[in-house]
């Protein structure tokens, strides 16, 4: 099966939300904080899982510019400075799936470290 390609990405509410529209009809509204708390890059994801970072103090961030990344991916400046993230339509999609749970883990990752959103 191919995978799905994006139709569409358009910043919402001051760049607080991002939604993504792909061509198998799914359609994702993800939030700014999100998608800056998971961002694929190594600053959060680390080079190893044992070296993933709990982002916190993010509740408030904006996304201020979409750059593409070649034709499978784009780059997405934050405005508290990161935009080292490179987000593939891959990555996109699983986060717009998996963003219950994924948004769950991370809360739950917030309260054991005792940082806050």
């Amino acid at each position: 099966m191919a995978e799905a390609w994006p139709s569409e990405l358009r910043l919402h509410d001051n760049g607080t939300r991002l939604t993504i529209r792909f061509d198998d009809a799914s359609v994702y509204d993800l939030p700014a904080e999100y998608l800056r708390v998971e961002s694929p890059s190594a600053e959060v994801q680390g080079h190893s899982p044992s070296e993933r970072q709990t982002v916190g103090g993010k509740k408030n961030v904006r996304i201020v510019n979409i750059a593409p990344v070649g034709n499978y991916a784009v780059r997405l400046d934050f405005d508290d400075g990161h935009n080292t993230g490179i987000f593939s339509w891959a990555y996109l999609a699983e986060l717009g799936r998996g963003h219950d749970a994924k948004w769950a883990a991370y809360l739950a990752a917030l309260s054991a470290k005792g940082l806050t959103r």
